[in-house]
């Protein structure tokens, strides 16, 4: 479910009740996960009247993609090893 209020923020800021209205659980249920969220700094929030505006922090969703961009580096460093040494085990 984070993940699909992650992509629904990615496209634009909403409230809790924009959010719920197009998730099947309850607006609680969406505060909690937005809560898990913010609190990872992957979601910012804003007061608009009675409301509150949920987007996406770009400094969060930043420091995950270079976090990422870490993670895949390696495994493909890993990868390319792997084969290297495979390829030179088969030639004859």
């Amino acid at each position: 479910m984070r993940r699909a209020i992650f992509e629904m923020l990615a496209r634009r800021p909403s409230s809790v009740r924009e959010l719920a209205d197009q998730l099947p659980i309850s607006r609680p249920a969406v505060s909690q996960h937005l809560k898990v969220l913010k609190d990872g700094g992957l979601v910012a929030v804003r007061a608009e009247g009675t409301r509150r505006i949920y987007r996406l922090d770009p400094q969060g969703v930043g420091a995950l993609r270079t976090w990422l961009d870490g993670v895949w580096e390696h495994a493909l460093a890993d990868f390319h090893k792997f084969v290297e040494q495979h390829a030179t085990e088969e030639q004859p």
